[in-house]
C-alpha cells in the first residue's frame, strides 16, 4: 500500500514542468471568474488587452500574427467581442481589404475592471512572494517565454 504522496518523496518541487502547471492552474481558477464580463475567456482578454493598448488599432492579421492564433479561430474570436461591444472591425482607409480593430469605450471600461479583479486574483495566488519577487517572476518569465513563433497559438496554453 502506498504511503501519503509529498513534494519530498515524489520531487515535484524541483520539477519546472509540474511548477509551471500547478501556478497556471491556480491563475485559471483564480482569474476565471473575473474575465465573466469578456468572451471567450483568457484568449479573449488577451485579444482585448492588446488592442486596447496598442498604440494604433491593429489589423486582424497583425492581431493573429502577435497573439500567435490561427487566422480563423481570430475571425470568430473577433465576432464575439464585436457582438459584445468591446471592440470594432474598422475599413483602414490605406487599404480597403484590411480591417483594423479599435477598442470601444465599452471594451476599454470593461478591460479596467477586469484588470483590477484579475490583479487582486493574482495577489491572491502570488501571496507567497514579496512584491520585489512578484516583480523579478514576472520579468523572468516574460523573457523566457519569449514572442509567439508563427502558428503559434499562445492563448491555447492558458485556456488549457
Amino acid at each position: 500500500m502506498l504511503g501519503a504522496v509529498t513534494d519530498t518523496t515524489t520531487r515535484t518541487g524541483d520539477d519546472l514542468g509540474w511548477q509551471l502547471g500547478t501556478l497556471l492552474g491556480r491563475w485559471r481558477d483564480a482569474v476565471g471568474e473575473a474575465l465573466g464580463p469578456i468572451p471567450a475567456g483568457p484568449r479573449g482578454y488577451h485579444l482585448l488587452r492588446v488592442v486596447v493598448t496598442a498604440a494604433e488599432p491593429p489589423s486582424q492579421a497583425a492581431l493573429a500574427a502577435h497573439l500567435g492564433i490561427d487566422r480563423t479561430v481570430m475571425t470568430y474570436l473577433l465576432d464575439d467581442l464585436c457582438a459584445a461591444g468591446l471592440v470594432a472591425r474598422c475599413p483602414d482607409p490605406a487599404d480597403r481589404r484590411v480591417r483594423r480593430i479599435a477598442a470601444t469605450d465599452a471594451g476599454r471600461n470593461v478591460l479596467a475592471d477586469v484588470e483590477g479583479r484579475i490583479a487582486a486574483a493574482e495577489d491572491d495566488v502570488l501571496q507567497g512572494l514579496t512584491p520585489v519577487e512578484r516583480d523579478t517572476l514576472r520579468a523572468l518569465l516574460a523573457r523566457a517565454s519569449g514572442p509567439a513563433e508563427p502558428g503559434e497559438d499562445r492563448c491555447a496554453v492558458v485556456t488549457g
